[in-house]
């Protein structure tokens, strides 16, 4: 039988895999639940985690994504 070499080698996929979990963690981080304010507006958007720490992580997976498609595979 001939086997199928595929692009991306086993590696490659459990990269990608993690840094897909690391934008949605990075994306949940960003995220805020309602506000409480009679005005509509919620001061905690301004938090050090929703302005520095969220955009971190999720640029963080996004330079993962792309390592993992650069990445050569073993052979």
């Amino acid at each position: 039988m001939n086997k199928k070499k595929f692009v991306f080698g086993k590696e490659n996929f459990i990269i990608l895999v993690a840094s897909v979990l690391v934008i949605i963690v990075g994306f949940w981080l960003m995220s805020g639940g309602k506000t409480t304010e009679e005005t509509g507006f919620d001061p905690t958007i301004f938090s050090t985690r929703r302005i520095i720490v969220a955009p971190t992580v999720t640029t963080i997976g996004f330079v993962l994504v792309v390592w993992a498609i650069f990445k050569k595979p073993k052979d």
